[in-house]
C-alpha cells in the first residue's frame, strides 16, 4: 500500500513539474514574448538607463555654481617684527572670502528647460527603441507563425500523398494504372520531405533571432504560436486618422520635438549671455582673535567679446533650424511609411479573404473530382497531384497573407505609437 502512495505522490509531482515547465516556455501568444522583451532585451534596457541619467541631468543644469572660500592672512610677519606665520591670531590680520558666483537672471531657468527637454528626448527614444523591439518581435512571432503552419501543412499533404500513393498502388495491382503513378506519387513524397527539412532549418533560425530580441540563450526552447491577432479590416484604416495619431504619440516625433524646444531653449541662452554675470561675496576680517571689519564685494563680468558672442547666437539659430527640419523630416518619415503599410495591409486582407473564400474552396473542390475521376479511370495521375498541390498552394498563400497582414499592422503600431 505504501508503495502505491509514493508512486502516485510521485506521479504527481512530476505531472506539477511537467506542467510548471510547460507554463514556463514562451511563445505560445506574442504577449509572453513581449513582455520578456520589455524586461530583458539589451538595447533597450541601454536605451533606459541613458533615459535616466540624462533626467538626473536636470537638477544640476538650472543649480547655482558651488559657493568658493577664499582665505588671506596679511601682513604674516607683522611689520618685520617675528618670523612668518601661518596662523590667522598671530598676523596682521586675516580676511575670509565667502565667494558666489550668480547668473543673469532668466539664465538658469533656460538650463533647466534645456536640460528638461533634453531628457525628455531621450525618453522619447527609449519609447522608440521599445516600438522598435516591439514591432521586430511581432513581425518575429507572425514569421514563426507561418513556418509552423506552412510545416503543418506539409505534413499532411505529406500524409495524403501517402494515400494516393496507396491508391496508386491498388490500381496498378489491379492493372487499371501505370507504374509510373506509384513512382510519381513517391517522387511528390520526397520532394515533401525535403520542404520539411526546409521549413524546420528556418524554424530552427527564426527561434534564434527571436531568443535574441528577448536576451535568452540561442537555444532556449519556445512554444509553437497558437494565437494571432486579427488585423483590422480596411475600412477601420483610415490614412488620415492614424497619421494624426502618429503625429500626437509617435516616440519619433516627440523625441524631435522636445530636441527642438533644447535648441530653441539653448539659443535663448545664447542671446542671454549678452547679459552680464555676477560675483558676490562677504568677507569679516580677523585681527588677533576679533572680528571687527566686515568687507562686501560685487563683481561683474563685461561682455567684450562680441563677436564670439554673435557667432554663438548664429550657431544657435542654425541649430533651431536643423532641428525643426529634422523633425519635419521625421514626420516625412513616418507618413511615406505609413501609406505604404497600410495599403499592403488592406492588400493582405483582400489576399486572405480571396484565398479563404474563394481559392481553398475551388482547390478543393477541384482534387475531389480529380480524386473521383482518377478512381473511375477518367483523369491521370499527374491531374491529380496536380490538384494537390493547388490545395497546398491555396492553403500556404491564405497563411502567407494573414502573416503579411500582421507584419504590416506591428509596423503601423510602431509608426502611431500605439496599438490599435
Amino acid at each position: 500500500m505504501k508503495y502505491w502512495i509514493w508512486a502516485s505522490a510521485l506521479a504527481s509531482a512530476a505531472t506539477l513539474g511537467f506542467s510548471a515547465q510547460a507554463q514556463s516556455t514562451p511563445g505560445a501568444d506574442v504577449e509572453s514574448l513581449l513582455a520578456i522583451a520589455r524586461e530583458r532585451n539589451p538595447e533597450l534596457s541601454s536605451e533606459l538607463r541613458e533615459a535616466d541619467a540624462a533626467a538626473e541631468r536636470v537638477g544640476p543644469a538650472g543649480a547655482l555654481p558651488d559657493p568658493r572660500l577664499r582665505t588671506e592672512l596679511l601682513d604674516v610677519t607683522k611689520g618685520d617684527t617675528q618670523n612668518p606665520t601661518l596662523l590667522p591670531s598671530r598676523s596682521g590680520s586675516a580676511r575670509y572670502t565667502f565667494i558666489q558666483d550668480v547668473p543673469w537672471v532668466g539664465k538658469r531657468d533656460l538650463k533647466r528647460g534645456a536640460a528638461q527637454s533634453e531628457a525628455d528626448s531621450v525618453r522619447s527614444r527609449a519609447d522608440a527603441a521599445w516600438k522598435e523591439v516591439a514591432f521586430k518581435v511581432k513581425s518575429a512571432y507572425a514569421r514563426l507563425f507561418y513556418l509552423s503552419q506552412a510545416e503543418s501543412i506539409a505534413r499532411e499533404s505529406l500524409d495524403l500523398s501517402a494515400r494516393l500513393e496507396q491508391v496508386a498502388q491498388s490500381r496498378y495491382a489491379g492493372g487499371l494504372a501505370a507504374q509510373q503513378d506509384v513512382i510519381r506519387s513517391q517522387v511528390e513524397k520526397t520532394n515533401l520531405r525535403a520542404e520539411l527539412i526546409g521549413w524546420a532549418a528556418e524554424m530552427r533560425q527564426q527561434r534564434v533571432r527571436m531568443n535574441a530580441l528577448l536576451g535568452r540563450p540561442s537555444g532556449a526552447e519556445l512554444e509553437t504560436p497558437k494565437t494571432i491577432r486579427t488585423a483590422p479590416n480596411p475600412s477601420q484604416l483610415n490614412f488620415d486618422a492614424l497619421l494624426e495619431r502618429a503625429r500626437q504619440r509617435s516616440p519619433a516625433l516627440q523625441a524631435d520635438a522636445a530636441k527642438l524646444r533644447a535648441s530653441e531653449q539653448g539659443r535663448d541662452l545664447a542671446y542671454k549671455n549678452r547679459y552680464p554675470d555676477f560675483t558676490i561675496g562677504l568677507a569679516p576680517n580677523q585681527t588677533q582673535n576679533s572680528f571687527k571689519q566686515w568687507d562686501v564685494m560685487v563683481e561683474i563680468s563685461i561682455p567684450l567679446q562680441q563677436s564670439t558672442r554673435r557667432s554663438q547666437e548664429r550657431e544657435s539659430e542654425a541649430m533651431v533650424e536643423a532641428a525643426r527640419s529634422r523633425r519635419e523630416a521625421t514626420e516625412n518619415q513616418i507618413s511615406s511609411e505609413l501609406a505604404e503599410n497600410v495599403s499592403a495591409l488592406i492588400a493582405a486582407k483582400q489576399l486572405e479573404a480571396l484565398a479563404s473564400d474563394a481559392l481553398l474552396p475551388q482547390a478543393e473542390l477541384t482534387f475531389k473530382s480529380a480524386l473521383s475521376g482518377y478512381e473511375a479511370g477518367k483523369v491521370d495521375f499527374a491531374t491529380l497531384l496536380d490538384a494537390q498541390r493547388q490545395i497546398r498552394q491555396a492553403r500556404q498563400s491564405l497563411i502567407k497573407a494573414k502573416s503579411e497582414s500582421l507584419t504590416r499592422l506591428a509596423d503601423i503600431e510602431r509608426l502611431i505609437g500605439e496599438d490599435l
